[in-house]
């Protein structure tokens, strides 16, 4: 009885452990998103229309425009046109209608989590 339960908890370790989310990054790198963030404890939505070069955000009666510039299928840089500090974004995993990512200012260790809605 307990070589079974050995071998359960290790196969299942070896399973868990093998275990990649998804990640086709191809079907996100241009469309029309949405996204929420929390702001001092508010939920907040933006939405953002992203071609290959630009990204246009639309929130809180504000349209900011950057340009994007791809790293690899599942990474970029968006760099504000104000010239603000450029903002790099990892895409952690995938679904067929959304991704989970991360981002951070290039050049700091700070990084926040989200998820973006593919909405077009």
């Amino acid at each position: 009885m307990e070589n079974r339960l050995v071998i359960s908890l290790i196969s299942l370790l070896f399973l868990t452990a093998c275990y990649q989310p998804e990640r086709d990054c191809k079907n996100f790198k241009t469309g029309e998103f949405t996204f929420e963030y929390e702001v001092d404890g508010v939920v907040k939505k933006s939405s953002f229309k992203r071609t290959e070069k630009y990204s246009i955000e639309h929130y809180e009666n504000v349209i900011d425009t950057a340009s994007v510039r791809w790293l690899n299928n599942c990474e970029f840089v968006v760099e504000p046109s104000d010239k603000k500090t450029p903002i790099h974004y990892k895409i952690l995993s995938t679904t067929p209608n959304s991704y989970i990512f991360e981002y951070g200012l290039v050049g700091k260790s700070n990084k926040g989590k989200g998820t973006a809605f593919k909405t077009n």
